[in-house]
């Protein structure tokens, strides 16, 4: 690279760096900012285009173009050149704008006579904030110099932006200035509404000094963290051996990533322009995302997680601003992250008041653990942890899925209001607590929670519950770094057991696979997870584990009866197998000389459209059936839950879907076999009283949801609901929703 370029560039950020550290408000700079890149790029025209929210663009600043349009000017997300490179993430270098594919002109800002164009995106690690422009009136296609040179520059713009730069009166359209009210619109991951503060879970690292004065002393400070890094690499994966296979290849390719020369050397290419160690690494992680991001090949957009969490490191060894900031967790904690696994949540507890994540599932083994401490769950809020500073105010909306950051008073006082409604709820609900679920025409439906940890149990006796209808064993597996023992699971289910004060538990044996990935297990390549190795296949494939599960519950329910469920069941022999195989554990447990349950029930969840259309024998094989309501649910429409796109395109209370549980109650009244539904449906009252009327006389659900549910069944008849069924299935709809809410709106 030239040297006089790299002089100019360096010139040019040592002068932005004096506008950033002069007084001003945040217009004024960007004034400045725009008037001295012209003069150092020799153009007439540099503009600031920055996103005023996540699908329009403003101009906010300009040298060359009508003043007047500035603030006034505005692009939607694609449109035009500008909006091009907003898309894409990409620059648009071109001599004849106006002929370039997608060109709009906007005879407010008076750019006719401006024939060249370059746009670069101003990005931080993948947080697209705005456009950088330069036009002239020259015909001209600008060097890869130029362009490189001016994406240093809007790293740099980008860096000021996250330091608050740009705060002003008169630029409202900057993004992560950490002072405004956001709205983030994402998915219900556990009902429930939270107020209070937020903590990272992972803080973002900030780069106070985004320009560097001696770019030898730059290059210095980057080898000795990227040699830093590289030991910490090595060290790590030789503690962590994974032998061969594809664990080995996915740890070898991350070294590979660590040491890879091209690597460093594109980022000692932007100190040499510029930047600072610190900022450069940013600069060549956003770009690499672009990159990434954009490849069709799925292994190299899968290879983003190593990308960052390299950059993040050598960050980290850069700034000293490790995980652990030092700063003290609030008194009423929202977690923020953009992931978070099951064992890490535990470790926070019953602590936090609620959680927000950029990812996660409603199916995911987190979504489960805050399920079962009881705390809202809001995932899929895009770019939360870039625009979430701890101790920031926040109110969680688990039930709309929406979240409020910093928000405005209006907001919090309509937030208390509906705080203030659900806590008199739960207070009449906490009243029917001793009170059956039976409705006005005598009809007695059994409540039952769902559990999987020791947290979960104190909501036997306060939610009122009449049993655990499903204790999810798998929670214990992936909260662990190893294979659990079997006397330490033996003395778990007897805890529980214990705990459960004679009531029934009906455990689940191990549920893993799909979206659920023990952390020292094989990750198996599936295009298909949901419906690929999962469950009571993996058990019966590797019996050594479901072996081991049977007989510690065995052991735990000695001189108490045993009720077992085998998960995902889709054919009458897997479960003949699984039924074998536990009562040979039996059997062994009893020529040891060892004491064994009184009574033994088992039974299978239902959870394909195939169990349904089983043999008879089946039925009559089994002592209880349970309908797994999510599985069965996405299997039935071919949706899956897990998609958002259509996941809610589906509904429960389909005619279709209703004439299918309908079939399973015949048939299990056919073998005198007792049915249960167990699922999120379960817990929502307008579906739980239609499956009750439908013949349900068990439902297990959450233990928040058994009030509500209780409180709605005791005010019915839920055999005129029956009616209202039957008739609105005759009269040919094809949803049966809308009858059942105008009844109950009337009732």
């Amino acid at each position: 690279m030239p040297e006089r370029k790299e002089s100019d560039s360096r010139k040019l950020l040592l002068r932005l760096r004096e506008i950033l550290a002069a007084p001003g408000d945040g217009q004024a700079r960007l004034d400045q900012i725009t008037h001295h890149i012209a003069d150092s790029m020799g153009t007439q025209v540099c503009s600031i285009y920055l996103f005023r929210d996540p699908e329009t663009l403003e101009l906010c600043a300009t040298e060359g173009l009508n003043p007047q349009s500035v603030h006034k000017t505005r692009l939607r997300l694609g449109e035009g050149l500008v909006g091009r490179v907003a898309r894409s993430g990409r620059h648009v270098n071109t001599a004849d704008a106006p002929s370039e594919p997608g060109f709009r002109y906007m005879p407010e800002t008076g750019e006719e006579v401006f024939s060249s164009f370059l746009g670069v995106p101003i990005q931080r690690v993948g947080e697209r904030l705005g456009v950088l422009v330069v036009q002239s009136r020259d015909v001209r296609q600008f060097s890869e110099d130029e362009v490189y040179g001016l994406e240093v520059v809007a790293m740099v713009l980008a860096e000021m932006a996250e330091l608050g730069a740009f705060l002003g009166s008169s630029s409202d359209g900057m993004p992560l200035q950490h002072h405004f009210p956001i709205m983030f619109r994402g998915g219900t991951g556990q009902e429930g509404v939270a107020e209070g503060r937020v903590w990272l879970h992972e803080p973002r690292v900030v780069v106070t000094n985004p320009v560097g004065e001696d770019p030898q002393k730059e290059k210095a400070r980057l080898g000795e963290a990227v040699a830093m890094l590289r030991m910490t690499v090595d060290t790590l994966l030789a503690d962590h051996d994974m032998g061969s296979g594809d664990s080995a290849e996915v740890l070898e390719t991350y070294r590979m990533f660590a040491h890879s020369r091209s690597w460093l050397r594109r980022m000692e290419e932007a100190i040499d322009l510029g930047l600072s160690a610190e900022a450069a690494v940013e600069k060549e992680q956003s770009q690499a995302r672009a990159r990434l991001e954009s490849a069709a090949d799925p292994y190299l957009r899968d290879r983003l997680h190593d990308l960052d969490d390299l950059s993040n490191r050598l960050l980290r060894i850069l700034t000293g601003q490790g995980r652990d900031t030092g700063a003290e967790m609030p008194v009423d904690p929202i977690l923020v992250a953009r992931n978070i696994g099951p064992a890490e949540l535990l470790d926070y507890g019953r602590r936090l008041r609620g959680v927000v994540l950029e990812e996660g599932s409603v199916g995911s083994h987190a979504t489960v653990v805050a399920r079962a401490l009881a705390i809202p769950l809001v995932i899929h809020a895009d770019r939360i942890t870039s625009e979430a500073l701890n101790g920031d105010e926040i109110l969680v909306d688990g039930d709309m899925g929406i979240v409020h950051l910093r928000p405005e008073e209006t907001i919090t006082k309509a937030f208390h209001d509906k705080m203030a409604m659900q806590a008199e709820a739960q207070k009449r609900y906490a009243g029917l607590r001793d009170l059956p679920a039976t409705g006005t025409c005598g009809t007695t439906i059994q409540l039952y929670m769902n559990a999987g940890l020791m947290a979960d149990l104190p909501s036997l006796e306060s939610s009122g519950a009449e049993g655990v209808g499903l204790f999810r064993t798998e929670l214990q597996f992936l909260a662990r770094t190893r294979v659990p023992r079997r006397g330490e699971l033996a003395a778990l289910y007897s805890t529980v057991l214990e705990n459960a004060q004679g009531k029934p538990v009906l455990f689940r044996t191990l549920d893993i696979g799909s979206d659920k990935v023990l952390p020292y297990m094989k990750p198996q390549d599936e295009p298909n997870p949901a419906m690929g190795w999962r469950a009571i296949r993996v058990g019966l494939d590797k019996r050594g584990v479901l072996r081991m599960q049977l007989q510690a519950l065995i052991r735990a329910s000695v001189g108490r009866p045993l009720h077992v469920m085998f998960p995902f069941i889709t054919e009458m022999g897997e479960f003949e197998q699984a039924h074998r195989l536990l009562m040979e554990q039996f059997a062994r447990e009893q020529r040891l000389g060892h004491e064994v349950p009184t009574d033994v029930r088992v039974g299978a969840m239902l959870e394909t459209p195939s169990l349904a259309f089983a043999p008879k024998k089946f039925f009559e094989m089994c002592d209880f059936i349970s309908v797994g309501g999510n599985d069965l649910k996405q299997f039935f429409f071919a949706a899956d839950r897990e998609n958002e796109r259509v996941r809610r395109r589906y509904d429960s209370l389909s005619t279709s879907f209703i004439n299918l549980l309908e079939q399973i109650l015949d048939r299990c009244a056919e073998a005198r076999v007792p049915v249960s539904f167990c699922g999120e449906d379960a817990g929502r009252p307008i579906e739980a009283v239609t499956f009750a009327a439908l013949g349900f006389r068990r439902l297990s659900m959450r233990p928040a949801s058994i009030g509500p549910v209780k409180h709605l069944i005791r005010r019915i008849d839920l055999n005129e609901l029956r009616r209202v069924l039957d008739e609105a299935r005759e009269r040919g709809d094809t949803n049966l929703r809308p009858a059942v809410t105008d009844w109950l709106a009337r009732h």
